[in-house]
């Protein structure tokens, strides 16, 4: 059996049919990233003696003939920002380096409750601040499709891994293009529910109102199934929607003929690489010939969602991350003073992107400039969500570039921050109004690195989303 191409449904299959076992899976994708992973640092830590015991309870049913869970004997990987009973826990952080979690994340109860095998969890940007996973506190991530380059962040390890073939699927958070942009850059399936759509309990929180957990895959249909499983209301998290989940494998497979498609010129202008441009458009033409209805849109606000952004998310996270203080969980560095021991600790234990993010967060909520700065993003934020809700009332889905630029190289943009922030220039849009949004691969640059192609929805409709990217997917194979 190739593991390098097994998908979500072929990896179940051959559990149920017992053409394998869940124990022989394991076994084989732990060989596989104690080979090739050190090259490519996508884990920080293996959860072998959980996972194996979730592969023979698995076995056990199997062996049963009583029927198998939706990801029976599905090897899956789990950003290390989502808390794992009796796991480390570092969201990529120094500071939690010795955290072992006391209880499990909804979304990966859900994934063992799905029959999924958790092999581990991956690398990430600290406290998933970054695009590029080179803000990671023990060591970057390199793109499985060129380890001289970045593979996107902050869920570029849960990106890498699938690419690498090291997780059949896995499991990331989306703060401004953190599924998105890693899946784009490494060339798979990276699907962002509408905000609310997936628990965040257990998610080590960014920014609250902006952070949104979702599945990477190898294709559109695994991460239908993915969704299925992670979606729907959880009592312990009251930003979730009591909303019905549909069948969200229905709809892969269904045809885009008379779906209206909106192309927003704000998304094809200035920056944009031309072969980038190219290659999307393609992708465009090719939903055309599917039969649906190309329509040019405008989405006026653009231009200020990437200001509007990093004021709100930067004010979330210094609320957020005030928490790490030595006092109760974490690292502690000693001092003779109460604040003597915060600012040593937080010094030792915080990256030079989160300080940078505090501080600025920190400012932006203060005294004589919350009104001049908060204020007036989250007024933004309503017009950019205006914007959407005018899009949609013409068109059933959006379709963008989901990066400016192909994957770039290691350490080219680390002296540069605004050059940094600015990779996702397409994605935070969809993250600041809510909306769901799915990047595809849907060909290479010159150089041979992969291209995404992002197809955004109207809120809770997940399922013309998959919709469409399934039928872009299969007109672009082999491209």
């Amino acid at each position: 059996m190739n593991i390098d191409l097994l998908t979500v449904e072929a990896a179940r299959t051959a559990v149920l049919e017992k053409q394998t076992t869940a124990t022989a899976l394991a076994d084989a994708f732990y060989a596989k990233i104690e080979a090739e992973d050190p090259a490519i640092g996508a884990y920080l830590t293996l959860s072998k003696e959980r996972a194996y015991a979730q592969a023979a309870r698995i076995d056990t049913l199997a062996d049963k003939g009583d029927g198998l869970p939706a990801l029976a004997g599905v090897p899956v990987a789990v950003k290390d920002v989502f808390t794992t009973k009796d796991v480390r826990t570092t969201a990529g952080s120094k500071i939690l380096d010795n955290f072992i979690a006391p209880y499990d994340a909804t979304i990966v109860r859900r994934l063992e409750d799905a029959g999924a095998v958790i092999l581990g969890k991956t690398n990430c940007d600290e406290f998933a601040m970054g695009s590029s996973n080179e803000n990671s506190g023990f060591y970057p991530v390199h793109n499985p499709r060129d380890r001289t380059r970045v593979p996107g962040g902050s869920s570029g390890g849960s990106a890498a891994a699938v690419a690498a073939g090291t997780a059949v699927a896995s499991i990331g958070s989306d703060t401004g293009g953190s599924i998105r942009q890693p899946a784009a850059f490494c060339g798979v399936v990276g699907l962002m529910p509408t905000y609310g759509r997936v628990s965040r309990y257990g998610l080590i929180a960014f920014a609250s109102s902006l952070d949104h957990p979702g599945p990477f895959a190898k294709t559109v249909m695994d991460a239908a199934l993915m969704l299925e499983v992670l979606a729907g209301r959880d009592p312990a998290d009251s930003t979730t929607a009591d909303v019905l989940v549909p069948n969200y494998s229905e709809y892969v497979g269904q045809p885009v003929t008379g779906l209206k498609i909106g192309v927003p010129g704000e998304y094809f202008g200035e920056g944009l690489d031309a072969g980038v441009r190219a290659v999307v458009e393609r992708g465009i033409q090719e939903l055309a010939r599917a039969g649906a209805e190309i329509v040019p849109i405008s989405l006026p606000h653009t231009s200020y969602a990437i200001p509007t952004y990093y004021v709100v998310a930067t004010a979330e996270a210094s609320s957020n991350l005030a928490r790490y203080d030595g006092v109760r969980y974490g690292l502690r560095s000693a001092g003779k003073t109460l604040a003597e021991m915060y600012r040593r600790t937080r010094d030792a234990g915080f990256g030079a992107e989160v300080k940078r993010r505090i501080m600025l967060g920190t400012y932006v909520l203060s005294a004589g400039y919350y009104d001049a700065y908060y204020l007036k993003a989250q007024k933004v934020r309503s017009l950019l969500a205006r914007d959407f809700d005018e899009a949609f009332a013409k068109v059933d889905a959006i379709v963008t570039p989901t990066t400016p630029t192909p994957a770039f190289k290691l350490g080219e943009k680390t002296d540069d921050p605004l050059a940094m922030y600015l990779a996702d220039i397409f994605t935070v849009t969809a993250d600041l109004v809510g909306v769901p949004g799915i990047s595809i691969p849907c060909g290479t640059s010159k150089e041979g690195l992969p291209i995404g192609m992002q197809i955004l929805g109207k809120h809770f409709d997940e399922a013309t989303v998959l919709r469409v990217a399934h039928v872009a997917e299969h007109a672009l194979a082999g491209r």
